[in-house]
């Protein structure tokens, strides 16, 4: 495994805010994640009036998928120099990617890793009771 203080210098090097037009920016959240290839992917966010951006973790996760792998090991992203836990969209979104990234380790804090699946403790695939 990587130490995840390399991901959180990779998710910072990406982040470089900027205006795209007058409805959208890009930038300012950046995220990086360790592949099950061993290879660490990054992302920014893109943010549009109409809310049809997408977060730093969707486009480390696009970039990852591109490359052909689709298991996230670790994950972190990164705004205005803190961790940034992933919103529940993302939560749901890296989980579908590949069943085993429920156990994917995520930083949420400076000093705390928790898993995908704890994040999500009541996920709609496995919880008979909700089906």
């Amino acid at each position: 495994m990587v130490e995840f203080t390399e991901l959180v210098i990779q998710a910072s090097n990406v982040i470089s805010p900027r205006v795209l037009s007058d409805t959208a920016f890009a930038g300012s959240v950046g995220c990086a994640l360790l592949a099950e290839d061993g290879i660490i992917y990054t992302g920014i966010n893109i943010d549009t009036a109409c809310s049809m951006g997408f977060c730093a973790e969707h486009g480390a996760a696009s970039a990852m998928i591109t490359a052909g792998s689709s298991q996230i090991m670790q994950i972190v992203a990164i705004k205005d120099g803190k961790i940034l836990p992933p919103c529940g969209r993302c939560r749901e979104f890296i989980s579908q990617l590949n069943d085993a990234n429920l156990d994917t380790a995520v930083l949420v804090a400076e000093d705390t890793v928790v898993s995908l699946s704890e994040l999500l403790p009541y996920d709609w695939r496995t919880d008979e009771s909700i089906r």
